[in-house]
Protein backbone atom coordinates (compact mmCIF):
# COMPACT_ATOMS: atom_id res chain seq x y z
CA UNK A 1 0.00 0.00 0.00
CA UNK A 2 2.82 2.33 0.83
CA UNK A 3 4.10 1.47 -2.82
CA UNK A 4 0.57 2.60 -4.24
CA UNK A 5 0.36 5.77 -2.88
CA UNK A 6 4.13 6.99 -3.13
CA UNK A 7 2.89 8.39 -6.84
CA UNK A 8 -0.05 10.56 -5.78
CA UNK A 9 3.03 11.87 -3.25
CA UNK A 10 5.44 12.40 -5.42
CA UNK A 11 2.76 14.05 -8.33
CA UNK A 12 2.00 16.48 -5.24
CA UNK A 13 5.68 18.23 -5.54
CA UNK A 14 7.01 16.80 -8.92
CA UNK A 15 5.26 18.98 -10.99
CA UNK A 16 6.39 22.57 -9.28
CA UNK A 17 9.85 21.53 -9.97
CA UNK A 18 9.20 20.89 -13.96
CA UNK A 19 6.95 24.42 -14.05
CA UNK A 20 9.55 26.44 -16.16
CA UNK A 21 9.69 24.24 -19.04
CA UNK A 22 6.13 22.77 -18.94
CA UNK A 23 5.54 26.55 -19.61
CA UNK A 24 8.49 27.40 -21.97
CA UNK A 25 7.59 24.24 -24.36
CA UNK A 26 3.65 24.87 -24.32
CA UNK A 27 3.63 28.39 -24.10
CA UNK A 28 1.28 28.66 -21.45
CA UNK A 29 0.43 31.40 -19.28
CA UNK A 30 1.43 31.92 -15.40
CA UNK A 31 -2.64 31.46 -14.94
CA UNK A 32 -2.79 28.47 -16.89
CA UNK A 33 0.09 26.80 -15.57
CA UNK A 34 -1.06 27.70 -11.86
CA UNK A 35 -4.19 25.54 -13.04
CA UNK A 36 -1.75 22.49 -13.79
CA UNK A 37 -0.85 22.74 -10.42
CA UNK A 38 -4.29 22.89 -8.98
CA UNK A 39 -6.40 21.04 -10.98
CA UNK A 40 -4.87 17.48 -9.01
CA UNK A 41 -5.51 19.31 -5.64
CA UNK A 42 -9.27 20.32 -6.36
CA UNK A 43 -9.93 16.66 -7.86
CA UNK A 44 -8.66 14.92 -4.94
CA UNK A 45 -10.33 17.82 -2.43
CA UNK A 46 -13.90 17.10 -4.56
CA UNK A 47 -13.74 12.82 -4.62
CA UNK A 48 -11.87 11.87 -1.62
CA UNK A 49 -15.20 11.40 0.40
CA UNK A 50 -16.52 9.46 -2.18
CA UNK A 51 -13.36 7.57 -2.18
CA UNK A 52 -13.68 6.60 0.92
CA UNK A 53 -16.93 5.63 1.02
CA UNK A 54 -16.63 3.23 -2.10
CA UNK A 55 -13.84 1.60 -0.39
CA UNK A 56 -16.02 0.26 2.04
CA UNK A 57 -19.15 -0.49 -0.40
CA UNK A 58 -16.75 -2.17 -2.88
CA UNK A 59 -13.90 -3.41 -0.82
CA UNK A 60 -10.72 -1.72 -0.36
CA UNK A 61 -8.68 -4.12 -2.73
CA UNK A 62 -10.75 -3.10 -5.95
CA UNK A 63 -11.28 0.77 -5.21
CA UNK A 64 -6.75 0.24 -4.65
CA UNK A 65 -6.82 -1.34 -8.22
CA UNK A 66 -9.08 0.98 -9.83
CA UNK A 67 -7.42 4.30 -8.80
CA UNK A 68 -4.03 2.99 -9.75
CA UNK A 69 -5.32 2.67 -13.24
CA UNK A 70 -7.06 5.24 -13.64
CA UNK A 71 -3.93 7.56 -11.93
CA UNK A 72 -1.75 5.70 -14.46
CA UNK A 73 -3.04 6.11 -17.53
CA UNK A 74 -4.05 9.57 -16.44
CA UNK A 75 -0.15 9.86 -15.68
CA UNK A 76 0.58 8.74 -19.54
CA UNK A 77 -1.99 11.03 -20.96
CA UNK A 78 -0.34 14.05 -19.82
CA UNK A 79 2.78 12.94 -20.61
CA UNK A 80 1.64 12.55 -24.13
CA UNK A 81 0.07 16.10 -24.06
CA UNK A 82 -0.01 17.93 -27.81
CA UNK A 83 1.55 21.19 -28.40
CA UNK A 84 -1.33 24.00 -29.51
CA UNK A 85 -3.83 25.63 -28.29
CA UNK A 86 -5.17 22.74 -26.79
CA UNK A 87 -2.45 21.81 -24.58
CA UNK A 88 -3.83 23.78 -21.37
CA UNK A 89 -7.21 21.93 -21.52
CA UNK A 90 -5.62 18.43 -22.27
CA UNK A 91 -2.66 18.85 -19.19
CA UNK A 92 -5.70 20.34 -17.07
CA UNK A 93 -8.27 17.19 -17.70
CA UNK A 94 -5.96 14.71 -17.09
CA UNK A 95 -4.42 16.30 -14.32
CA UNK A 96 -7.97 15.93 -13.09
CA UNK A 97 -8.40 12.78 -13.57
CA UNK A 98 -5.13 12.14 -11.89
CA UNK A 99 -6.63 13.52 -8.31
CA UNK A 100 -9.78 11.31 -9.24
CA UNK A 101 -6.98 8.08 -9.35
CA UNK A 102 -5.69 9.43 -6.46
CA UNK A 103 -8.48 10.18 -4.18
CA UNK A 104 -9.88 6.62 -4.97
CA UNK A 105 -6.39 5.11 -3.98
CA UNK A 106 -5.39 6.84 -1.00
CA UNK A 107 -8.25 6.07 1.61
CA UNK A 108 -8.58 2.89 0.72
CA UNK A 109 -4.71 1.77 0.73
CA UNK A 110 -4.69 3.18 4.38
CA UNK A 111 -8.13 1.96 5.26
CA UNK A 112 -5.79 -1.29 4.17
CA UNK A 113 -3.34 -0.73 6.04
CA UNK A 114 -5.33 0.36 9.65
CA UNK A 115 -7.34 -3.06 8.94
CA UNK A 116 -4.68 -5.00 9.60
CA UNK A 117 -2.91 -3.65 12.56
CA UNK A 118 -4.46 -3.74 16.48
CA UNK A 119 -5.48 -0.39 18.03
CA UNK A 120 -2.45 -0.68 20.31
CA UNK A 121 -0.45 -1.18 17.04
CA UNK A 122 -1.53 1.31 14.74
CA UNK A 123 0.22 4.54 16.03
CA UNK A 124 3.49 3.30 14.96
CA UNK A 125 2.42 1.48 11.97
CA UNK A 126 0.68 4.62 10.37
CA UNK A 127 3.84 6.70 11.62
CA UNK A 128 5.57 4.53 9.10
CA UNK A 129 3.38 4.80 6.80
CA UNK A 130 2.90 8.56 6.57
CA UNK A 131 6.66 9.13 7.27
CA UNK A 132 8.05 6.64 4.48
CA UNK A 133 5.29 7.98 1.92
CA UNK A 134 5.83 11.61 3.24
CA UNK A 135 9.58 10.90 2.64
CA UNK A 136 8.76 9.44 -0.88
CA UNK A 137 7.59 13.15 -1.57
CA UNK A 138 10.74 14.79 -0.99
CA UNK A 139 11.87 12.21 -3.87
CA UNK A 140 9.45 14.21 -6.14
CA UNK A 141 11.49 17.15 -6.69
CA UNK A 142 14.45 15.36 -6.66
CA UNK A 143 13.39 12.79 -9.09
CA UNK A 144 11.62 16.11 -11.15
CA UNK A 145 15.12 17.86 -11.36
CA UNK A 146 16.82 14.98 -12.76
CA UNK A 147 14.15 13.76 -15.47
CA UNK A 148 13.63 17.55 -16.57
CA UNK A 149 17.39 17.45 -17.66
CA UNK A 150 16.03 15.05 -20.33
CA UNK A 151 12.51 16.03 -20.68
CA UNK A 152 10.14 17.30 -18.75
CA UNK A 153 7.15 14.88 -19.99
CA UNK A 154 8.78 11.73 -18.03
CA UNK A 155 7.44 13.26 -14.88
CA UNK A 156 4.41 11.60 -16.00
CA UNK A 157 5.65 8.96 -17.34
CA UNK A 158 7.82 7.72 -14.34
CA UNK A 159 4.76 6.38 -12.62
CA UNK A 160 4.04 4.01 -15.12
CA UNK A 161 6.35 1.28 -13.99
CA UNK A 162 5.99 2.41 -10.04
CA UNK A 163 2.31 1.38 -10.95
CA UNK A 164 3.10 -2.05 -12.57
CA UNK A 165 5.06 -2.79 -9.25
CA UNK A 166 2.49 -1.80 -7.28
CA UNK A 167 -0.28 -3.48 -9.18
CA UNK A 168 1.94 -6.49 -8.42
CA UNK A 169 2.58 -6.21 -4.99
CA UNK A 170 -1.25 -6.04 -4.30
CA UNK A 171 -1.99 -9.39 -5.85
CA UNK A 172 0.90 -10.75 -4.32
CA UNK A 173 -0.50 -9.36 -0.48
CA UNK A 174 -3.94 -11.60 -1.07
CA UNK A 175 -5.78 -8.43 0.51
CA UNK A 176 -9.04 -9.02 1.97
CA UNK A 177 -12.23 -7.76 0.71
CA UNK A 178 -14.40 -6.52 2.76
CA UNK A 179 -17.32 -4.94 1.58
CA UNK A 180 -20.46 -3.96 2.88
CA UNK A 181 -23.99 -4.29 0.62
CA UNK A 182 -25.32 -0.78 0.84
CA UNK A 183 -26.10 1.70 -1.97
CA UNK A 184 -24.09 4.44 -2.84
CA UNK A 185 -25.37 8.07 -1.59
CA UNK A 186 -25.11 9.36 -5.44
CA UNK A 187 -26.78 12.66 -4.75
CA UNK A 188 -24.72 13.13 -2.12
CA UNK A 189 -21.57 12.38 -3.98
CA UNK A 190 -22.94 15.42 -6.77
CA UNK A 191 -23.34 17.61 -3.44
CA UNK A 192 -19.94 17.30 -2.23
CA UNK A 193 -17.80 17.60 -5.48
CA UNK A 194 -20.22 20.52 -6.30
CA UNK A 195 -19.32 22.64 -3.54
CA UNK A 196 -15.83 21.62 -2.99
CA UNK A 197 -14.99 22.19 -6.33
CA UNK A 198 -16.99 25.90 -6.71
CA UNK A 199 -15.99 26.80 -3.33
CA UNK A 200 -12.10 26.16 -4.04
CA UNK A 201 -12.64 27.66 -7.63
CA UNK A 202 -13.23 30.92 -5.99
CA UNK A 203 -10.02 30.73 -4.03
CA UNK A 204 -8.01 29.58 -6.69
CA UNK A 205 -9.04 32.06 -8.81
CA UNK A 206 -8.98 34.89 -6.18
CA UNK A 207 -6.10 36.03 -7.70
CA UNK A 208 -6.76 36.62 -10.95
CA UNK A 209 -10.45 37.75 -10.50
CA UNK A 210 -9.39 39.70 -7.45
CA UNK A 211 -11.00 40.05 -3.79
CA UNK A 212 -13.61 42.07 -4.80
CA UNK A 213 -14.45 40.68 -7.74
CA UNK A 214 -18.12 39.05 -7.46
CA UNK A 215 -17.62 36.41 -9.17
CA UNK A 216 -15.28 35.34 -6.53
CA UNK A 217 -17.76 35.44 -3.92
CA UNK A 218 -20.43 33.83 -6.17
CA UNK A 219 -17.95 31.07 -6.28
CA UNK A 220 -17.25 30.64 -2.89
CA UNK A 221 -20.26 31.69 -1.17
CA UNK A 222 -22.02 28.74 -3.45
CA UNK A 223 -19.79 26.32 -2.79
CA UNK A 224 -20.56 26.68 0.80
CA UNK A 225 -24.05 26.74 0.44
CA UNK A 226 -24.13 23.59 -1.77
CA UNK A 227 -21.78 22.19 1.16
CA UNK A 228 -24.54 23.15 3.40
CA UNK A 229 -27.29 21.49 1.68
CA UNK A 230 -24.84 18.56 1.61
CA UNK A 231 -24.60 18.37 5.52
CA UNK A 232 -28.27 19.27 5.67
CA UNK A 233 -29.07 16.27 3.29
CA UNK A 234 -26.70 13.64 4.98
CA UNK A 235 -28.45 13.91 8.41
CA UNK A 236 -31.22 12.64 6.55
CA UNK A 237 -30.46 9.95 4.52
CA UNK A 238 -30.20 6.47 5.76
CA UNK A 239 -27.23 5.68 4.04
CA UNK A 240 -24.92 8.41 4.17
CA UNK A 241 -21.64 9.14 1.77
CA UNK A 242 -20.28 10.30 5.46
CA UNK A 243 -21.67 9.51 8.67
CA UNK A 244 -21.49 13.36 10.19
CA UNK A 245 -22.54 11.69 13.76
CA UNK A 246 -18.41 11.27 13.94
CA UNK A 247 -18.09 15.05 14.91
CA UNK A 248 -20.23 14.25 17.94
CA UNK A 249 -16.77 13.01 19.03
CA UNK A 250 -15.11 15.93 20.27
CA UNK A 251 -11.35 14.20 19.62
CA UNK A 252 -11.87 13.45 15.89
CA UNK A 253 -13.14 17.37 15.11
CA UNK A 254 -10.09 18.23 17.23
CA UNK A 255 -8.25 16.14 14.88
CA UNK A 256 -10.04 17.13 11.64
CA UNK A 257 -9.27 21.11 12.41
CA UNK A 258 -5.51 20.36 12.96
CA UNK A 259 -5.33 18.36 10.08
CA UNK A 260 -6.76 21.48 8.55
CA UNK A 261 -4.58 24.06 9.95
CA UNK A 262 -1.80 22.04 9.02
CA UNK A 263 -2.33 21.27 5.78
CA UNK A 264 -2.70 24.77 5.07
CA UNK A 265 1.11 25.37 5.28
CA UNK A 266 2.12 21.63 4.11
CA UNK A 267 1.74 21.25 0.30
CA UNK A 268 1.78 25.08 -0.28
CA UNK A 269 5.33 24.81 1.12
CA UNK A 270 6.33 22.72 -1.39
CA UNK A 271 5.48 25.14 -4.26
CA UNK A 272 6.31 28.49 -2.40
CA UNK A 273 10.22 26.79 -1.38
CA UNK A 274 10.80 25.45 -5.19
CA UNK A 275 9.50 28.64 -6.83
CA UNK A 276 11.11 30.94 -3.80
CA UNK A 277 15.06 29.14 -4.52
CA UNK A 278 14.87 29.41 -7.86
CA UNK A 279 13.90 32.50 -8.30
CA UNK A 280 15.57 34.54 -4.93
CA UNK A 281 18.28 32.11 -4.61
CA UNK A 282 19.08 31.30 -8.07
CA UNK A 283 19.12 28.15 -7.91
CA UNK A 284 19.60 25.25 -10.35
CA UNK A 285 16.28 22.78 -10.21
CA UNK A 286 18.49 20.07 -8.32
CA UNK A 287 19.33 22.41 -5.85
CA UNK A 288 15.49 23.42 -5.21
CA UNK A 289 14.82 19.95 -4.46
CA UNK A 290 17.73 19.90 -2.04
CA UNK A 291 16.11 22.59 -0.39
CA UNK A 292 13.14 21.07 0.41
CA UNK A 293 15.01 17.98 1.38
CA UNK A 294 15.96 19.78 4.36
CA UNK A 295 12.17 19.86 5.26
CA UNK A 296 11.78 16.18 4.89
CA UNK A 297 14.52 14.84 6.85
CA UNK A 298 12.33 16.47 9.99
CA UNK A 299 9.54 15.32 8.93
CA UNK A 300 10.39 11.97 8.76
CA UNK A 301 12.14 12.08 12.09
CA UNK A 302 9.54 13.52 14.08
CA UNK A 303 6.58 11.35 11.95
CA UNK A 304 8.63 8.29 13.84
CA UNK A 305 8.58 9.87 17.33
CA UNK A 306 4.83 11.10 17.23
CA UNK A 307 3.56 7.60 16.49
CA UNK A 308 5.38 6.42 19.58
CA UNK A 309 4.27 9.17 21.88
CA UNK A 310 0.83 8.59 20.30
CA UNK A 311 0.63 4.69 21.23
CA UNK A 312 2.11 5.78 24.78
CA UNK A 313 -0.10 8.95 25.81
CA UNK A 314 -2.63 9.70 23.14
CA UNK A 315 -2.57 12.27 20.40
CA UNK A 316 -3.05 15.17 22.59
CA UNK A 317 0.53 15.51 23.30
CA UNK A 318 2.09 15.22 19.74
CA UNK A 319 -0.61 17.55 18.64
CA UNK A 320 0.38 20.10 20.56
CA UNK A 321 4.65 19.84 19.97
CA UNK A 322 3.73 19.89 16.43
CA UNK A 323 1.71 22.85 16.68
CA UNK A 324 4.25 24.83 18.75
CA UNK A 325 7.85 23.19 16.67
CA UNK A 326 6.08 23.98 13.28
CA UNK A 327 4.90 27.39 14.34
CA UNK A 328 8.37 28.68 15.51
CA UNK A 329 9.84 26.81 12.39
CA UNK A 330 8.03 28.53 9.88
CA UNK A 331 8.40 31.73 11.68
CA UNK A 332 12.09 31.28 11.87
CA UNK A 333 12.62 30.13 8.39
CA UNK A 334 10.17 33.58 6.93
CA UNK A 335 12.82 35.80 8.88
CA UNK A 336 15.66 33.88 7.27
CA UNK A 337 14.30 34.08 3.59
CA UNK A 338 15.89 37.37 3.21
CA UNK A 339 18.99 36.63 3.81
CA UNK A 340 19.48 34.55 0.32
CA UNK A 341 21.79 31.85 1.78
CA UNK A 342 20.30 28.37 1.79
CA UNK A 343 22.81 27.42 4.08
CA UNK A 344 21.80 29.55 6.49
CA UNK A 345 18.14 28.57 6.31
CA UNK A 346 18.44 24.62 6.78
CA UNK A 347 17.62 23.77 10.30
CA UNK A 348 14.46 26.23 10.43
CA UNK A 349 13.53 24.39 7.06
CA UNK A 350 13.68 21.01 8.90
CA UNK A 351 12.21 22.61 12.13
CA UNK A 352 9.18 23.39 10.02
CA UNK A 353 8.76 19.95 8.71
CA UNK A 354 9.65 18.21 11.81
CA UNK A 355 6.30 20.34 13.23
CA UNK A 356 3.94 18.80 10.60
CA UNK A 357 5.45 15.24 11.17
CA UNK A 358 4.56 15.56 14.66
CA UNK A 359 1.07 16.23 13.57
CA UNK A 360 0.13 14.37 10.09
CA UNK A 361 0.57 10.92 11.45
CA UNK A 362 -0.67 11.06 14.95
CA UNK A 363 -4.13 13.13 14.37
CA UNK A 364 -4.96 11.28 11.35
CA UNK A 365 -4.69 8.08 12.99
CA UNK A 366 -6.67 9.47 15.77
CA UNK A 367 -9.27 9.98 14.12
CA UNK A 368 -9.54 6.73 12.12
CA UNK A 369 -9.60 5.03 15.47
CA UNK A 370 -12.58 6.63 16.33
CA UNK A 371 -14.32 5.45 13.08
CA UNK A 372 -17.64 5.01 13.51
CA UNK A 373 -18.28 0.62 13.00
CA UNK A 374 -15.09 -0.03 11.86
CA UNK A 375 -15.65 1.80 9.08
CA UNK A 376 -11.69 3.19 8.30
CA UNK A 377 -12.71 4.09 4.60
CA UNK A 378 -15.33 6.52 5.50
CA UNK A 379 -13.79 8.03 7.87
CA UNK A 380 -10.35 8.26 6.10
CA UNK A 381 -12.19 10.09 3.33
CA UNK A 382 -13.36 12.29 5.60
CA UNK A 383 -9.83 13.10 7.23
CA UNK A 384 -8.26 13.45 3.42
CA UNK A 385 -11.05 15.58 2.40
CA UNK A 386 -10.40 18.18 5.38
CA UNK A 387 -6.53 17.86 4.52
CA UNK A 388 -6.87 18.55 0.37
CA UNK A 389 -9.58 21.26 1.11
CA UNK A 390 -7.27 23.08 3.13
CA UNK A 391 -4.75 22.39 0.93
CA UNK A 392 -6.47 24.13 -2.28
CA UNK A 393 -7.62 26.97 0.26
CA UNK A 394 -3.85 27.71 1.16
CA UNK A 395 -2.17 27.19 -2.14
CA UNK A 396 -5.02 30.16 -3.44
CA UNK A 397 -5.05 32.34 -0.28
CA UNK A 398 -1.33 33.01 0.08
CA UNK A 399 -0.54 32.33 -3.82
CA UNK A 400 -2.81 35.84 -3.77
CA UNK A 401 -0.80 37.02 -0.63
CA UNK A 402 2.08 36.30 -2.78
CA UNK A 403 1.12 38.08 -6.04
CA UNK A 404 -0.39 41.60 -4.18
CA UNK A 405 2.54 41.79 -2.13
CA UNK A 406 5.30 40.83 -4.50
CA UNK A 407 3.57 43.52 -7.18
CA UNK A 408 3.49 46.09 -4.36
CA UNK A 409 7.39 46.06 -3.86
CA UNK A 410 8.37 45.73 -7.72
CA UNK A 411 6.31 48.87 -8.32
CA UNK A 412 8.34 50.11 -5.32
CA UNK A 413 11.63 49.25 -6.92
CA UNK A 414 11.11 50.21 -10.34
CA UNK A 415 9.89 53.57 -9.33
CA UNK A 416 12.54 54.81 -7.30
CA UNK A 417 14.96 53.57 -10.99
CA UNK A 418 12.91 56.19 -12.92
CA UNK A 419 10.27 53.75 -14.88
CA UNK A 420 7.86 55.50 -16.18
CA UNK A 421 4.92 56.23 -14.08
CA UNK A 422 2.15 54.72 -17.14
CA UNK A 423 4.28 51.65 -17.19
CA UNK A 424 4.90 50.64 -13.60
CA UNK A 425 1.99 48.75 -12.94
CA UNK A 426 1.84 46.93 -15.84
CA UNK A 427 5.32 45.98 -15.96
CA UNK A 428 5.68 44.52 -12.32
CA UNK A 429 2.01 42.96 -12.61
CA UNK A 430 3.80 41.04 -16.15
CA UNK A 431 7.00 40.59 -13.89
CA UNK A 432 5.34 39.02 -10.70
CA UNK A 433 3.13 36.45 -12.91
CA UNK A 434 6.11 35.70 -14.71
CA UNK A 435 7.85 34.96 -11.48
CA UNK A 436 4.96 33.00 -9.31
CA UNK A 437 3.54 31.13 -12.33
CA UNK A 438 6.68 29.67 -13.40
CA UNK A 439 9.41 29.98 -11.22
CA UNK A 440 11.36 32.13 -13.96
CA UNK A 441 13.76 34.96 -13.23
CA UNK A 442 15.29 34.74 -16.48
CA UNK A 443 17.24 38.42 -17.52
CA UNK A 444 14.80 40.61 -20.12
CA UNK A 445 16.11 41.08 -23.51
CA UNK A 446 16.17 44.13 -25.36
CA UNK A 447 17.95 47.70 -25.80
CA UNK A 448 14.57 49.87 -24.71
CA UNK A 449 14.75 51.95 -21.49
CA UNK A 450 12.19 49.42 -19.66
CA UNK A 451 14.53 46.43 -20.84
CA UNK A 452 17.46 48.09 -19.39
CA UNK A 453 15.97 49.10 -15.75
CA UNK A 454 14.84 45.55 -15.72
CA UNK A 455 18.47 43.86 -16.56
CA UNK A 456 19.77 46.74 -13.66
CA UNK A 457 17.09 45.85 -11.31
CA UNK A 458 17.36 41.91 -11.07
CA UNK A 459 18.25 41.52 -8.03
CA UNK A 460 16.50 43.68 -6.03
CA UNK A 461 13.73 41.77 -7.84
CA UNK A 462 15.26 38.57 -6.05
CA UNK A 463 14.81 40.27 -3.15
CA UNK A 464 11.75 41.67 -3.52
CA UNK A 465 10.62 38.30 -4.18
CA UNK A 466 12.19 37.13 -0.65
CA UNK A 467 10.19 39.85 1.19
CA UNK A 468 6.99 38.71 -0.60
CA UNK A 469 7.84 35.49 0.54
CA UNK A 470 7.59 36.11 4.57
CA UNK A 471 4.18 37.27 4.32
CA UNK A 472 3.33 33.77 3.28
CA UNK A 473 5.84 31.34 5.50
CA UNK A 474 4.89 34.01 8.57
CA UNK A 475 0.88 33.10 7.26
CA UNK A 476 1.72 29.44 7.69
CA UNK A 477 3.31 29.75 11.20
CA UNK A 478 0.08 31.85 11.78
CA UNK A 479 -2.45 28.87 10.60
CA UNK A 480 -0.46 25.99 13.17
CA UNK A 481 -0.56 28.97 16.26
CA UNK A 482 -4.44 28.18 15.42
CA UNK A 483 -3.75 24.80 14.92
CA UNK A 484 -2.50 24.90 18.66
CA UNK A 485 -5.52 26.45 20.29
CA UNK A 486 -7.55 24.20 18.50
CA UNK A 487 -5.29 20.70 19.75
CA UNK A 488 -5.84 22.27 23.66
CA UNK A 489 -9.66 21.55 23.20
CA UNK A 490 -8.74 17.76 22.35
CA UNK A 491 -10.36 15.39 25.23
CA UNK A 492 -6.48 13.13 25.28
CA UNK A 493 -6.26 9.67 26.22
CA UNK A 494 -6.45 6.97 23.50
CA UNK A 495 -9.63 5.94 21.57
CA UNK A 496 -11.68 3.39 22.41
CA UNK A 497 -11.06 1.50 19.12
CA UNK A 498 -13.36 -0.12 16.60
CA UNK A 499 -13.87 -3.85 17.27
CA UNK A 500 -12.07 -6.11 15.76
CA UNK A 501 -12.63 -7.16 12.21
CA UNK A 502 -11.68 -10.77 10.26
CA UNK A 503 -8.73 -9.01 8.41
CA UNK A 504 -6.67 -8.22 11.79
CA UNK A 505 -6.75 -11.49 12.97
CA UNK A 506 -3.16 -12.63 11.33
CA UNK A 507 -1.97 -10.15 13.66
CA UNK A 508 -2.01 -11.89 16.79
CA UNK A 509 -0.95 -15.08 15.49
Amino acid sequence: MMFAVAMTFIDQTIVSIAAPDIVSELGLSASGMQWVVNAYLLSLAAFFAVGGRLADLWGPRRVVVAGTLIFVVSSAMCGCVPDGDHALTWLVAFRATQGLGAALLFPAALAVVVAVFPIERRGRALALFFGLTGALTAVGPLLGGWLTTWTWRAIFWVNVPVAVVALVLTALAHISDRRRDEPLDVKGAVLIAVGMGTSVLGFQQAAAWGWDSAATWACIAGGLAVLYVFCRYELRTRHPLINLSVFRDRAFTVDSLVLFFAMLAFVPVFFFASVYAQVSLSASANQAALYLLYFFVGFAIASQWGGRILDKRGARPTLKIGCVVGAVGFALWAGKLTDLSMHDQWPYVALAGAGIGFILAPASTDAVNRAIDASYGEVTGITQTVRNYAASIGLAVFGTVLAHTMTDNVVDTLRKRGVPPDQVDSVAEDVTQSITGQADARTPTGDGPVATTMRDAMSSIRMDFAEANQWVFYGMAVALGIGYLCALRHPGGQAAGAEETPAQSPVHH
